[in-house]
């Protein structure tokens, strides 16, 4: 056909048709589904009205359950944000990948680029991916979401509670929380807008929410991964005017009316673009709730304890999954499965490559393609911060001796602010799940070759991932372990000596070598540095050997103050030194009375107007002991992290 006979408008028309056939050819012929997760902080089991809620009306995440599959038994990898989020996102158990606790603003580490995300998975099979919302896997440019396969990102990197903004919505120029930077609004890698206070959030959810709507609309024409992880539940609390008094159960169930609305929103996206039944939906939250915020809190009822706990409640949250093309709706799945089995189970329905690297999520897709009884997922562990608290197998968990934050025997805060924490301490105890969901009846003694069986696979899964609480590295963890941020070694007189301790660091923090307060490096603001020895409750009590009679003219020790991780200064400093190991004389006693709050690490230099001779030191540094009335950690055991013992 000879083009210059046809008119101009013609060939305009002809294009543009040829243009929307093709697209449309892509979106039929990929036969890919589209992916949308919803991950909600802090909820707990009981705050949906499909799992039992009656204050609160979700009737849209309710819709999602009776349209598709809600699971009852299912998990987060630790009950703690950045863990749970990294286990989320790779697969692995956090302990593998090396992700513990909740990063602060002032981590200068995050989630290894070298481990494969969901949405790097997914690139590779043509998806426009997008995160919004809380991402808490690492703060700095270099960590967060559009290196790890999103194309766009919209959110704050951490938690709702880390800026200078008390629970109540005050302003705080002084405690603990004052040290934190303003929370960003980051989009890509930078910096759009910043909260200055509480009411500014009350927009939060209906930012997500419109992004993530927009970005649906924008990539209607071929499939995408969309990761919606709200800001909220976690405290403070914000919420639009609209929906302020809409709930029996006060603040908290008007944020969840909000984040209900959140789904509702997507849900009608989806149906208007024609995307509804090719759509995989997945609710779900990081962990259970913070129990002793009280009306600022979810509810985990019937299981135990919540978040911060391996009991249950803190690791057992709702997850409902809906797929009109794949899974029947209304249905119960009451197997075990965990949210490391989401990176697996997408790969299976995409036909992605799953991660070279190894991985502890399985494809739980039969679960809900099928109307099976079998029990895929037939084993899981409990971590907290990197200590194995427990194992389950089948019905039966089997907790093993640790000591956990507890919030029962003690009054919930009001309006907003946290009540105290009290401690709790298990031995090996043994649960039947399916008869005692509470975790109310320990038949540990009733079944010992039970507790026989799964102590075995608490070793095996202590040898292969480690274990803080009992100091075992583990041959299959891959994460770097400590680091050190500052490659830069000074000399002085003690530096490689030898030295004793009267009572040993935390397994947590036991500084990167065997001679941590000696080996010349100097420890970063960031505590997990692999400089600093940390000590929980302790103090540090140290006999040095100089190797030989050594003129000493001058003494400095480094101490870190992070009271947001609920590490203090020491209360004091005691220097003796001794020529024999025996008879030792008092050179210096200091007692420390810091008025300032800010992260900084304070190095203390004892210089001796006299230089004297001595071959062994003492130095006793004093811990606090515990955490003052101010701190929301009041009565808990304080921290104290000591580096270098620089002596000249």
């Amino acid at each position: 056909m000879n083009k210059a006979l046809l008119p101009a408008g013609f060939i305009t028309v002809l294009l543009i048709s040829l243009i929307f056939m093709c697209s449309g050819c892509i979106k039929q012929n990929s036969g890919l589904p589209n992916i949308i997760i919803i991950f909600i902080d802090d909820q707990g089991y009981a705050d949906l009205g499909c799992y039992g809620a009656t204050e609160i009306k979700t009737p849209n995440i309710d819709r999602l359950a009776d349209e598709g599959a809600r699971f009852t038994s299912f998990y987060v990898s630790e009950a703690v944000c950045s863990a749970s989020r990294s286990s989320l996102m790779t697969g692995c158990y956090a302990q593998r990948v090396g992700i513990r606790g909740a990063l602060s603003p002032f981590a200068m580490t995050g989630l290894s680029r070298d481990e494969t995300t969901i949405a790097s998975m997914l690139k590779q099979k043509g998806y426009s991916n997008c995160m919004v919302g809380k991402w808490h896997l690492g703060n700095q440019p270099e960590f967060l979401p559009i290196h790890y396969g999103f194309d766009e990102y919209l959110g704050i990197p951490y938690s709702n509670d880390m800026w200078p903004v008390g629970y109540d919505g005050r302003r705080l120029e002084e405690g603990y929380k004052s040290i934190y930077p303003e929370l960003p609004l980051i989009e890509n890698d930078s910096a759009i807008a910043t909260f200055r206070d509480l009411n500014a959030q009350d927009s939060i959810t209906g930012i997500y929410t419109r992004k993530a709507v927009e970005f649906i609309q924008q990539h209607s024409d071929r499939p995408f991964f969309l990761y919606l992880a709200h800001s909220m539940v976690h405290v403070p609390l914000a919420v639009d005017i609209r929906f302020r008094g809409s709930s029996e159960q006060g603040m908290y169930g008007d944020v969840m009316h909000e984040i209900d609305w959140s789904v509702g929103e997507i849900l009608k996206t989806l149906e208007d673009l024609g995307l509804d039944e090719n759509t995989l939906i997945i609710y779900t939250s990081d962990n259970g709730p913070w129990l002793n915020f009280g009306k600022h809190a979810g509810s985990a009822y019937p299981l135990r304890e919540g978040k911060g706990t391996a009991w249950e409640g803190g690791v057992r949250v709702p997850c409902i999954m809906r797929f009109p093309n794949m899974i029947t709706g209304g249905k119960e799945v009451m197997q075990m499965a965990s949210t490391l089995d989401i990176l697996p189970t997408i790969a299976s329905i995409t036909g992605a490559p799953l991660p070279e690297k190894e991985i502890d999520g399985i494809n739980i897709f039969p679960l809900l393609a099928e109307n099976t009884s079998v029990h895929l997922r037939n084993e899981f562990l409990y971590f907290y911060e990197g200590g194995l608290c427990a194992v389950r197998r089948g019905k039966w968990k089997l907790v093993v001796p640790h000591s956990y934050r507890s919030y029962e025997g003690v009054e919930p805060g009001k309006n907003g602010m946290p009540g105290p924490y009290s401690r709790g301490k298990s031995g090996t105890e043994l649960y039947n799940l399916e008869e005692d969901v509470s975790e109310l009846q320990d038949v540990s003694s009733q079944y010992p070759e039970i507790v026989k069986a799964l102590s075995a696979l608490a070793d095996s899964a202590r040898q292969a991932l480690g274990d803080r609480i009992t100091g075992i590295r583990g041959a299959d963890n891959r994460s770097p372990g400590r680091i050190r941020m500052n490659d830069e070694r000074i000399d002085h007189s003690a530096r490689g000596m030898k030295y004793t301790l009267e009572y040993m660091p935390s397994q947590r923090y036991p500084g990167g070598t065997g001679n941590a307060l000696t080996d010349g490096y100097l420890g970063s603001l960031e505590f997990t540095d692999e400089s600093w020895m940390g000590f929980h409750g302790d103090d540090v009590d140290l006999y040095l050997d100089l190797g030989k009679e050594t003129a000493i003219s001058s003494i400095e020790i480094s101490c870190l103050q992070n009271q947001a991780s609920w590490i203090f200064l020491p209360e004091e400093i005691t220097i003796l030194s001794s020529a024999d190991a025996r008879h030792f004389n008092p050179r210096h006693h200091i007692q420390i009375k810091a008025k300032e709050k800010n992260l900084k690490v304070v190095k203390r230099k004892f210089s001796f107007e006299k230089e004297f001779e001595a071959r062994y030191l003492k130095i006793v540094i004093t811990n606090i002991g515990k955490c003052p009335e101010w701190h929301p950690g009041k009565g808990e055991n304080a921290w104290v992290f000591v580096d270098e013992i620089v002596v000249k």
